[in-house]
């Protein structure tokens, strides 16, 4: 690995600065001093991590990397990768294709385009290829030479949210064929520069354990990791920090609601008649989802429909608590009752008593779920926390974070109903991952209304964790997190979109709940992100290689291992002896020798099937 240099330099002004020889100016292309400063060891061609806050402007300063880069390395070759499909092309038309463009050839490359198919071609012809790490790593793999790209080929890998680069990411099978590599002497190998907002803690809760996930993160990305040092109050001044405010709310004080879905849920458990190893936790939580899903498993692995069933089922139930107690009662009954009515006829006595369960009492959890009075507070408090905001600042612009697809549909016809909200100006659309299906959206219904976001025309995205992390979105003077718990990456990511002066972060959480707990944990592990990665840096040159090197071995030997185990798992049965069942009837359907790869999607081959 390049020479790790303690971080105490002076940071110079780098647009007019000699290198190789040449003096250099980019009057068009200028950096706050913080951003030179965490480029200066990246110049001067080792391997780093920048580690700057949502908003620090990493990938501004990684292009900058870059320009230096194709102007001072014979044959440069610079690879960005990205693991989200809409990164490509923001990457290339907001940053790389703006400052690179004049000078040189880019190409913008992902799973939705034809360039896949002969990316070793547009690898051979172009100076700058943006991809997602899944292309990458199949041309890696692809001996067909139209396809066939080598870690050879390359001078530059940036790596776009590099603390994805972990156990079994694709970011990291990119990185274990480079560190292989490295450890055999097989050169030459390109560059490395990632990019973070934090590597987080790897779960660790103290400080030592915390270290060690961020050497290991350094280890699979073969880079020290640099942060500034001698402008912190600048940064600060760029990148302000919102004021962060617990909206709590009290606990409701009856739910007949809830309390009838759950008096349900129990007829299912005797329905069932568990034996006395089963143990399933508190009705309406995520551990209770967690339980019947293992639950639903093993009523397959027995062959016993009536278990597997009823945990489908009970699944749904604890859905619709999970959404009563975050959303509108009727959000919770039309889920429960759409999946009911989406239904196929009974197939057993099992469907019939589960149908006949929901039907019996339909008419009742609709009338309990019209009645005003025990209606979630929490909407209440989210509605007069967006009427503050917007009746205070006729120009407030914010994200509204919710945890799942569904509840952000739900969120945004709750707003589009609510008279007040009109009244207020209230624009909201929803923002959510791409793919396919009625649930997602498309790459370009994700930028149409980023770009209606940035043009004024939206002032409020209710948006899944899809905005959280890399995605282009325009400065706000606010962010509510509503009904989330999440991690201290996420945490800090959504932190990060409030960058607009006096910005306010909001929690909307129950009195005693786990919400304002999770929130204060995830800033103790924030700040122990920040304590590790210290102790990282002041970290002696031989003491930081030696580690890393260690790191790097124990690796490649634990996937020869894990190599070693998944062959011989998967030899234990031939394809053809592997049977398919039906999840609804238990009926055989196909057989593994069937299911062939198609790209990317697993499908079933045999005319007979369908």
């Amino acid at each position: 690995m390049p020479s790790r240099k303690q971080q105490s330099w002076n940071c110079r002004p780098l647009r007019s600065q000699i290198f190789s020889g040449a003096v250099w100016h980019m009057a068009d292309f200028t950096l706050y001093a913080y951003q030179e400063e965490v480029v200066e060891r990246a110049l001067q061609k080792e391997n780093i991590i920048i580690w700057l806050p949502t908003g620090g402007g990493k990938t501004r300063a990684a292009v900058y990397v870059a320009k230096r880069h194709l102007e001072t390395t014979p044959n440069a070759k610079v690879v960005v990768l990205v693991n989200k499909v809409h990164l490509v092309d923001q990457h290339y038309e907001k940053e790389f294709k703006p400052k690179l463009g004049n000078r040189y050839s880019l190409a913008p490359v992902s799973g939705a385009c034809d360039e896949r198919d002969f990316f070793g071609v547009v690898m051979q012809s172009k100076d700058v290829v943006i991809c997602t790490a899944q292309i990458l790593y199949n041309s890696l793999t692809d001996q067909e030479e139209a396809k066939h790209v080598d870690l050879s080929d390359i001078t530059l890998l940036i790596i776009d949210e590099c603390h994805h680069t972990h156990k079994e990411t694709v970011y990291n099978k990119i990185m274990r064929v480079y560190v292989e590599k490295k450890l055999k002497g097989d050169g030459p190998l390109p560059q490395i520069l990632g990019l973070t907002a934090s590597p987080g803690t790897g779960g660790a809760k103290i400080l030592h354990k915390a270290v060690e996930h961020v050497l290991q993160i350094c280890a699979n990305l073969d880079s020290a990791i640099v942060s500034t040092k001698n402008y912190v109050p600048e940064l600060r001044e760029k990148v302000p920090r919102p004021v962060k405010t617990f909206d709590i709310v009290e606990k409701r004080l009856e739910d007949p609601f809830g309390d009838h879905l759950k008096w349900m849920m129990t007829q299912i458990h005797e329905f069932m008649n568990l034996s006395p190893d089963v143990s399933l936790r508190e009705l309406g939580t995520q551990e209770y989802e967690a339980d019947v899903v293992i639950l639903e498993q093993r009523g397959v692995r027995e062959d016993n429909r009536v278990m597997a069933q009823c945990a489908i089922h009970l699944r749904q139930y604890n859905d619709a608590l999970l959404i009563n107690d975050t959303l509108l009662m009727m959000d919770a009954y039309r889920s429960l009752a759409d999946f009911y009515h989406s239904r196929f006829n009974p197939f057993d006595g099992t469907d019939i008593f589960l149908l006949g369960l929901f039907e019996e009492n339909e008419v009742e959890l609709r009338k309990l779920a019209s009645n005003p009075h025990f209606e979630n507070p929490k909407m209440d408090k989210l509605e007069s926390i967006l009427l503050e905001q917007f009746s205070s600042s006729g120009t407030s612009k914010g994200i509204l974070f919710s945890k799942t697809r569904k509840s952000t549909h739900c969120l945004n016809d709750w707003i589009r109903k609510n008279p007040a909200m009109t009244a207020a100006g209230i624009k909201a659309a929803i923002l959510i991952g791409a793919g396919n299906g009625n649930t997602h959206m498309t790459q370009n219904e994700q930028a149409d209304t980023i770009r209606n976001f940035r043009i004024n025309r939206l002032n409020l995205l209710i948006s899944t964790s899809v905005a959280e992390e890399g995605l282009d979105i325009p400065e706000c003077n606010f962010v509510v997190r509503y009904g989330l718990l999440t991690n201290e990456i996420a945490q800090q990511q959504a932190s990060g979109r409030a960058r607009a002066r006096d910005s306010r972060y909001s929690v909307v959480a129950q009195e005693g709940g786990r919400e304002v707990n999770r929130e204060l944990i995830n800033e103790y592990l924030e700040k122990l992100t920040g304590e590790a990665i210290d102790s990282v840096q002041r970290m002696s040159d031989n003491e930081f290689r030696k580690k890393i090197t260690d790191l790097q071995m124990q690796a490649v030997l634990a996937t020869k291992l894990q190599e070693k185990s998944r062959s011989a798992k998967n030899s234990r049965f031939p394809a053809s002896s592997v049977q398919l069942l039906c999840r609804n009837c238990f009926e055989p359907v196909a057989s593994g020798s069937d299911i062939k790869v198609l790209e990317t999607i697993y499908a079933n081959v045999n005319p007979d099937f369908k």
